[in-house]
C-alpha cells in the first residue's frame, strides 16, 4: 500500500485473517460445538442449537416448495424473534436474498422496498398486519406469511408461520453459493438523500464481519473457555448493527442468546437479572437509560463484562457514568450498512481512547481524503471524509450503478462521514458531511456541540442542527431533554456553551422537548428535527 498504517503500532488482535469461503449458514452450522446448548431464550421459550438447525431447514424447505430459488427475494418484516431467526437462515441456506424491512414502516415505505426489491414471499407478523394487506395486491408478490406473536386479529388470506413448522421436512434441496457473488441481504439505507438504496452484502461480507467481530474480542473469548456465554439481543435485526453484532456474531459463537423483540426498560433489566448476560451490544440512548435508571443496581448489571456500542456517537460522560455503575468495558465502535456493518472499534485490550471510535477492525484499512476532491489524502489529524476497504465492504446498491459509482471509487468505501485520525491510527467521527454547519465561513460539526451539551449535569440528551441565519448563513440550535425533575433555562444552557466552545460553535437558540425523535435503533433522528425547521420557516414561524 502507498500508505502507512499507524494503527499496527498499538494492535492487540490479529491483523490478517482467514476468511472461509463459505455461505453465512455454513459458517453458522460449522461452528455449532455444543448442539444441546441453548441458542436462544424467548419470553421464558428456549430453544437449542439442535432444534434451531431443525426449524431453520423446515422453514427452508417450506420456501423451495414455493419455487422460490436462489438469486429471488424474500422480505422479512418481523422484530425479533425465533421466526426472525429462523427465516433469515432459511434464505441463507438457499441462497435466497433477504429484504430487511423494519416492522415500523408505513405501507408506502413497505411497498416501496417490495417493489423496488422484487420480493416474492413476505413474512411478517400479526402485529404489523394492518400494514402488511395494504401492499398484499403487488404484483411479484406471491404469499404472506405471518407469525402469531400478540394475538392480534388477522382479517384476510395467509399463511400461518407454524404451518411451515409443522407441514414441512427438515430435508431442503441443496444449493451451491458462491460466497462472493451471491448476495445474502439487501440492507435498505435510510433514504435521507432520496429513495432508500439496497446495500448488496454477500455471504462473503458478512462472513468476514463476524470472523472480524469475534476476533475483536477473541482474548476474552479465551478467558472464559467452555463456559456458555449468555449475551442479549435487544439490538433489532433487521438493522445491520444488531444483525451482525447480536445475532450472527452471536450464534457462530455458540452464545446463548436473550431475545427481546423490542427495547422496554423493564424487559430488559429483568433479563439481565435472570440470565447474567456477559455480552451486550446496544446503543447509546439504550446505556443512557440503563446508566440514568434509579434502581439499575437491583438488577446485577455488574454482570455486564464487555459492551460495544455503535450506530450513534457515544457522549464521553455517559460512557464514564455506564462504566462506573457497571464494570463493563464499553468499547466504541463505528459501522455503516454499507459495511456490513462494522470497521472499528476501540480495542478489548489495549489502548481504549474516550471519544474514538478506535482502530480499524482487521484487514481493513482506511484514509482521510479532502471533502473537494476526496482524491488527497490528508495528514495526522485533519478532518476530512473517511474513506475504507476490506472484506466486508458491499458489493454495491441494488440497481443503482449513479449511487454505487459515487459510493465505490477505485475500491474504497467512501463513507460521507467527517473524520480524522490521530498518530496512533485511532479515529474520530466529528459528524455527517452533510450534517456541517457553515457559520460565518466556518464549520461547526454538530457532534462537538452535542459533547458539550451532555456535559451539563441538567442534560439528559440532546442534539444540534443548523438552522438559517440573514447574516451568518447558518446557526446553531439545539434541542434539549432534561433530566426528570430538573428545570433550566436557555439562557443557562448558552452561558454553559459559551465557555466551553468558541463563540460561533454556541447555540443561538435553545427548544426544551420532553424526547427526542429516534430511528429504531435509538439513533437520534437530527434530519426530523431539519425538517421540521425547514417547515417552520416555510410557514414564517
Amino acid at each position: 500500500m502507498s500508505f502507512d498504517r499507524p494503527w499496527l503500532k498499538n494492535y492487540t488482535v490479529r491483523y490478517n485473517l482467514d476468511y472461509p469461503l463459505i455461505s453465512l449458514y455454513e459458517y453458522m452450522e460449522q461452528n455449532i460445538k455444543k448442539p444441546d446448548a441453548t441458542a436462544i431464550v424467548f419470553l421464558g421459550q428456549e430453544i437449542t442449537y439442535r432444534k434451531l438447525l431443525e426449524n431453520i431447514n423446515r422453514v427452508a424447505t417450506a420456501i423451495a416448495a414455493r419455487g422460490i430459488k436462489k438469486g429471488d427475494r424474500i422480505a422479512l418484516m418481523m422484530p425479533n424473534c425465533p421466526q426472525y431467526i429462523y427465516t433469515y437462515y432459511a434464505a441463507m441456506r438457499l441462497g435466497v436474498t433477504v429484504t430487511q424491512v423494519n416492522p415500523l414502516y408505513t405501507p408506502k415505505e413497505l411497498e416501496f422496498l417490495i417493489k423496488d426489491s422484487g420480493s416474492k414471499l413476505l413474512f411478517g407478523v400479526d402485529a404489523v398486519y394492518p400494514t402488511i394487506k395494504q401492499v398484499k395486491n403487488i404484483s411479484d408478490l406471491q404469499e404472506i406469511i405471518i407469525a402469531r406473536l400478540k394475538g392480534t386479529e388477522v382479517d384476510g388470506e395467509v399463511t400461518w408461520y407454524n404451518d411451515l413448522l409443522e407441514k414441512y421436512e427438515p430435508n431442503p434441496p441443496a444449493v451451491q453459493i458462491s460466497p462472493k457473488e451471491d448476495i445474502a441481504v439487501f440492507q435498505y439505507t435510510g433514504g435521507t438523500t432520496g429513495f432508500p438504496k439496497g446495500a448488496m452484502l454477500t455471504h462473503f461480507n458478512l462472513v468476514a464481519n463476524c470472523v472480524q467481530v469475534r476476533e475483536h474480542i477473541g482474548e476474552w473469548r479465551e478467558k472464559n473457555g467452555d463456559k456458555q456465554v449468555y449475551s442479549i439481543g435487544v439490538l433489532p435485526y433487521f438493522h445491520s448493527y444488531g444483525m451482525t453484532c447480536s445475532m450472527n456474531a452471536g450464534l457462530a459463537a455458540n452464545e446463548t442468546i436473550i431475545v427481546l423483540p423490542m427495547f422496554d426498560i423493564t424487559m430488559l433489566l429483568n433479563a439481565i437479572k435472570q440470565y447474567k448476560p456477559a455480552l451486550f451490544p446496544a446503543v447509546p440512548t439504550i446505556y443512557n437509560t440503563i446508566a440514568n435508571h434509579p434502581d439499575a443496581d437491583k438488577y446485577n448489571v455488574d454482570c455486564i463484562e464487555v459492551c460495544n456500542s455503535g450506530a450513534a456517537p457515544m457522549p464521553l460522560e455517559l460512557q464514564a457514568l455506564f462504566q462506573q455503575r457497571t464494570g463493563a468495558k464499553l468499547l466504541e465502535g463505528y459501522g455503516l450498512s454499507e459495511a456490513s456493518p462494522v470497521t472499528h472499534s476501540n480495542p478489548y485490550n489495549g489502548i481504549r481512547k474516550a471519544g474514538s471510535i478506535g482502530p480499524p477492525y482487521p484487514d481493513t484499512d482506511c484514509k482521510i481524503v479532502d471533502l473537494d476532491t476526496g482524491t488527497r489524502e490528508l495528514p495526522v489529524g485533519e478532518e476530512g471524509e473517511l474513506i475504507l476497504k476490506g472484506p466486508q465492504v458491499m458489493f454495491g446498491y441494488w440497481n443503482r450503478p449513479e449511487e454505487t459509482a459515487q459510493a465505490l471509487r477505485d475500491g474504497w468505501l467512501y463513507t460521507g462521514d467527517i473524520a480524522k485520525m490521530d498518530e496512533d491510527g485511532y479515529f474520530y467521527i466529528t459528524d455527517r458531511k452533510k450534517d456541517m454547519i457553515i457559520s460565518g465561513g466556518y464549520n461547526v460539526y454538530p457532534r462537538e456541540v452535542d459533547e458539550v451539551l451532555f456535559e451539563h449535569p441538567k442534560v439528559l440528551e440532546a442534539t444540534s442542527i443548523g438552522i438559517p441565519h440573514e447574516h451568518y448563513g447558518e446557526v446553531v440550535k439545539a434541542f434539549v431533554v432534561l433530566k426528570e425533575g430538573m428545570t433550566a433555562t436557555a439562557e443557562e444552557i448558552i452561558e454553559f456553551c459559551k465557555e466551553r466552545l468558541a463563540r460561533y460553535k454556541v447555540p443561538r437558540a435553545i427548544e426544551f422537548r420532553d424526547s427526542l425523535p429516534k430511528s429504531n435503533v435509538g439513533k437520534i433522528l437530527r434530519r426530523v428535527l431539519k425538517d421540521e425547521e425547514k417547515q417552520k420557516q416555510s410557514m414564517g414561524g
